[in-house]
């Protein structure tokens, strides 16, 4: 990819296969970042939530992010680099420059509820690392709100690139056009990709790709250059599978799917725990539907 804006496009948040022992599975994680670009998806985005960033050591978050550089090259890769404090984040973005990343992506402080002071002090603190960064609200994880008036703010002072919205408000999406319209959205919830796309994304940083991507990535084609003829029915066949994405239990469902459409997902560190009977039910028989449409 030499789009100088790396971040554009299908952008898959990966999972993390990891081994029996829940070590993690590096060969099996560089094949799937390769899987991913060669079918259809633009880059990959390790170190996410769906990547249980959280529950790695440094090293292994570290090793991640170069596994991914030499599966696919560094220009498809964008790391999540989210941390509690803004020097440690920063390390994480110079991390990953020098790894050879094209850009990072990054949340507001999450280990408290950060005022708007604190928050653009955070994202100006991690910009010095010098690569592009893309802002991630969560606001149902992380109960910091990146609104548009804020992004608009952090846009305006250099500090950000892009964002992956995730609050599941697509109104927004018409709110950052008119306050930034040099700011790019990225599609951050899988069910609500076809409302954002047509509302003028530039990307989807995406969960269930990682078990079907060529599916999902001819939904966003078609979703961003209006062909809705395509688009609509093809995201009506993947609704029931890409509202997991929105679902606390999100990691568990799309390892599942990636398990049943024949790739490595497996087990997720504690304290996430197995689904229960019924969801683990919802998620086998909506994969399988998919499965049999032909959509793998």
């Amino acid at each position: 990819m030499t789009d100088s804006r790396p971040w554009r496009g299908v952008l898959v948040a990966t999972a993390l296969p990891l081994n029996d022992d829940l070590s993690v599975d590096y060969d099996a994680y560089a094949e799937h970042c390769a899987w991913l670009v060669a079918n259809g998806c633009d880059g990959v985005v390790p170190n996410g939530s769906l990547g249980e960033y959280q529950v790695l050591t440094p090293e292994e978050r570290n090793r991640v992010v170069e596994t991914a550089v030499a599966a696919i090259g560094g220009g498809r890769v964008m790391p999540g680099v989210a941390a509690y404090g803004s020097a440690e984040a920063r390390r994480w973005a110079e991390q990953a420059g020098g790894a050879g990343c094209g850009a990072v992506m990054l949340l507001p402080p999450n280990a408290y509820r950060a005022d708007e002071r604190s928050v653009l002090a955070h994202y100006a603190e991690v910009a010095r690392a010098g690569l592009p960064v893309v802002a991630y609200n969560n606001p149902i994880d992380t109960k910091v709100d990146l609104v548009p008036e804020l992004l608009a703010q952090l846009h305006g002072e250099g500090h950000i690139q892009g964002v992956k919205e995730f609050s599941g408000d697509v109104r927004r999406a018409y709110r950052i056009a008119e306050l930034a319209p040099e700011l790019d959205l990225l599609i951050g919830a899988d069910d609500v990709a076809l409302e954002l796309a047509l509302a003028g994304a530039k990307g989807w940083v995406a969960g269930y790709p990682n078990a079907l991507p060529a599916a999902c990535a001819e939904l966003y084609r078609a979703a961003v250059a209006g062909d809705l003829a395509t688009a609509e029915p093809l995201y009506r066949q993947l609704h029931p599978l890409l509202r997991w994405d929105s679902k606390v239990e999100f990691v568990q469902a799309i390892k599942l799917s990636m398990d049943l459409a024949g790739r490595h997902g497996g087990a997720c560190r504690p304290p996430r725990v197995p689904l229960l009977p019924a969801q683990e039910a919802a998620v086998r028989a909506a994969t399988e539907k998919a499965l049999a449409a032909g959509l793998a």
